[in-house]
C-alpha cells in the first residue's frame, strides 16, 4: 500500500536510530532525504541499500508534484531529513500536505529531535512551552521579538553558530538581560554542551567560547502580571 512515511534520523550519536525507524527503512520502495550524502551515509551505517531523492528548501516546490504522483502510482516512500524529525524547521510540509490532499497514507514515526531534549535540561518550565523554530534573519526580527516578549509560557527556538550571540543580544534587548535562558549544542554527541543563566551571561560566555555546531535556545516565559 502506498504510503508516505516521515522517519526521524539520529541527531548525533547513531545508536539513537529506533529498531522501527530501521525496519521502515529497509522495507520502502526509496527514501526522500534533505541531503543524499548525509542520509547516504547513514543508510550504509545501518546495511541498508535504497535509491535516493534529494528533496531541500530549494527545491521542495517542484519537486513535491512529482513525488506525490509516485506515491500515486503505488510506491511508499520514507522521508528523512540530516537529523532529527523531518518537518520540524526541515522540509516535509508541502509534502505531507499535498499528499493529504490526494489521499495517501501519511505516517510519523517517533524519534529523535533536538527540542524536547533541550527543554528538559533547561531548568525552565516544561509543561506549557512554545516552539518559534528559527527567528528571522531580517525583516520582521524585530517585530517577532516584540510579540514575544509577554510570552508566558517558555520558549525554544533554533539557532546557528554564526547567530546566536546576535539573537542571545537581540533577545536580552527586548526580553531584558536577566531573563533566564539556556543553550544546548551537539546534543547526544561528543562535545555535548548545555550553558544556563540570564540572556547577557549567556551572550558573553559565547563571545569567549566560539560558538560550534546547531543550537536549541530554551527561554524563560515572562512574569504573569
Amino acid at each position: 500500500m502506498a504510503s508516505l512515511v516521515m522517519v526521524p534520523t539520529p541527531i548525533g550519536n547513531l545508536d539513537d536510530i529506533t529498531l522501527r525507524a530501521i525496519k521502515v527503512l529497509g522495507e520502502v520502495d526509496v527514501v526522500v532525504a534533505e541531503d543524499t550524502r548525509v542520509s547516504g551515509r547513514l543508510l550504509q551505517h545501518l546495511g541498508i541499500t535504497k535509491p535516493l531523492v534529494s528533496f531541500h528548501t530549494n527545491n521542495e516546490h517542484r519537486m513535491v508534484e512529482q513525488l506525490v504522483q509516485r506515491l500515486q502510482r503505488g510506491e511508499r516512500m520514507a522521508l528523512v531529513s540530516d537529523a532529527g524529525t523531518p518537518a520540524i524547521s526541515d522540509p516535509g510540509f508541502l509534502l505531507v500536505r499535498a499528499a493529504l490532499k490526494e489521499g495517501v497514507v501519511v505516517e510519523c514515526l517517533p524519534g529523535a529531535s533536538a527540542l524536547l531534549p533541550a527543554l528538559v535540561v533547561s531548568g525552565l518550565p516544561c509543561d506549557r512551552f512554545t516552539f518559534e523554530g528559527f527567528l528571522p534573519m531580517k525583516k520582521g526580527r524585530r517585530t517577532r521579538l516584540e510579540q514575544l516578549k509577554s510570552e508566558t509560557r517558555t520558549m525554544v527556538f533554533y539557532e546557528s553558530p554564526h547567530r546566536i550571540i546576535r539573537t542571545l543580544r537581540d533577545m536580552a534587548e527586548h526580553f531584558g538581560a536577566h531573563r533566564q535562558a539556556s543553550v544546548s549544542r551537539e546534543i547526544s554527541k561528543l562535545h555535548e554542551e548545555n550553558v544556563r543563566g540570564s540572556l547577557a551571561a549567556l551572550a558573553e560566555h559565547f563571545e569567549v567560547q566560539a560558538p560550534r555546531g546547531e543550537f536549541v535556545l530554551v527561554v524563560g516565559g515572562a512574569t504573569e502580571a
